[in-house]
């Protein structure tokens, strides 16, 4: 079996290791020249994450790259404390949560790809497919095409391939937040090693790490208007920290001081999902990542899901008798969780969203209860304990896996 991947992202270069780990030859194309040089948003990869980094052995290099996470804390807008609790599979260093930067990333995956020889192209934009009872062909706009037996659309939430699979899906639509991307080395906020701050304000989210050489890594989401393409392209991050500053002084948190010693290092863009898409494949073209289910940042899950996507296919096509049914299986697995986590997204994302903090933090402390039950000798959640099945490379994907419902 030969698979083409569109894009080079995440979703798409993850897919190709876990594919080339069973067995599967790969190709991926990606449009842009090269990685991209703009400083970009960062991430937070949680433990699921991680996990499905390990099963095709990249977790060791993204672990080298980006800062644990292993506590987070909420504020409110009066600089009271609300709440603490941990993240994650703290006992394992290689599925505590990371943070880092989204093109360090991209960038680690990359290099461990060409490092399996695998063959990853820049500068091939796609621009459509055919598909036959043999095979599918992807040109791209140099006039070039190439051949394979499935076409994985892998190219975000902007997706070229999403059109080919689902005609009458929605466009990306717009979740009611700007967000806010920023980093200093000038600040000095309250924080200890390890533990993500977030704060609840009075108009606005905000959240903030500190890594070990000192740097702040920050974002903050706000309620307004969508932005213009040019608006987001044409002014100068000096601009958006005057218009963040007087949102953020009235309350009594490190906020303000954090974006006040930012300088040009600072992005905005809008928060866009996609509501659900009704056809995720043909007989030779497949959805994954974002260009299947993308959700706003809220829970801060969309690489996780990506990695996990990649993993869950490689096994589908590894374990199943054919094709088709190996589509099939991945896509019923898949759609429950992925879609489950565009909705808590959504629902964190509204104009009320700084005051729905809490709920992030009820929900990961629900997890560490159970985690810490299992710990004691006690049974672990039912979809814990599921997903860590779906995900373990050793453990055969079988016919009557149940699908598990997202973070």
């Amino acid at each position: 079996m030969r698979i083409l991947i569109i894009g080079g992202g995440i979703a798409g270069t993850a897919a190709a290791l876990a594919l080339n780990k069973a067995g599967i030859e790969v190709s991926v194309h990606e449009a842009h020249p090269d990685s991209g040089a703009d400083i970009g948003a960062f991430l937070t990869l949680a433990s699921n994450g991680m996990l499905a980094l390990a099963q095709f052995g990249a977790a060791e290099a993204v672990a080298g790259i980006g800062f644990e996470l292993t506590s987070m804390r909420l504020t409110g807008d009066t600089g009271s404390v609300v709440s603490t609790v941990p993240l994650g599979e703290t006992g394992d260093p290689l599925r505590r949560f990371r943070c880092l930067r989204r093109a360090e990333l991209g960038a680690v995956l990359r290099e461990e790809a060409v490092r399996r020889g695998i063959a990853v192209h820049h500068g091939r934009r796609f621009v459509t497919a055919s598909e036959d009872e043999k095979g599918v062909t992807a040109e791209f706009a140099d006039g070039s095409t190439e051949r394979g037996d499935l076409l994985l659309g892998a190219d975000g939430i902007h997706s070229v391939v999403r059109p080919l699979t689902d005609p009458e899906a929605a466009r990306p639509r717009y979740a009611g937040q700007r967000v806010f991307y920023g980093y200093t080395t000038d600040a000095a906020p309250p924080n200890e090693p390890g533990r993500i701050e977030m704060l609840r304000g009075s108009t606005a989210a905000m959240g903030y790490a500190v890594s070990p050489a000192g740097e702040t890594f920050w974002f903050a989401r706000v309620s307004a208007e969508e932005l213009s393409d040019a608006e987001i392209a044409d002014t100068a991050p000096a601009h958006w920290r005057d218009h963040l500053l007087p949102l953020l002084r009235p309350d009594a948190t490190p906020a303000a001081d954090i974006v006040a010693a930012t300088d040009g290092r600072l992005m905005v863009t809008n928060a866009r999902d996609l509501s659900t898409v009704t056809r995720w494949r043909t007989e030779r073209m497949l959805l994954v990542g974002d260009a299947a289910h993308a959700a706003s940042p809220a829970t801060g899950q969309g690489a996780s899901m990506a990695l996990e996507d990649a993993v869950v296919l490689a096994k589908s096509l590894r374990d199943a008798d054919d094709t088709r049914s190996a589509l099939e299986r991945y896509e019923r697995l898949r759609r429950p969780r992925v879609e489950r986590n565009i909705v808590n997204s959504a629902r964190l994302t509204p104009s009320r969203a700084p005051s729905r903090l809490q709920r992030t933090l009820n929900n990961y402390r629900a997890k560490w209860k159970s985690r810490t039950a299992s710990a004691a000798g006690r049974p672990a959640a039912d979809g814990d304990s599921e997903l860590a099945r779906q995900l373990d490379w050793d453990t055969p994907l079988t016919a009557d896996s149940p699908a598990v419902q997202g973070s």
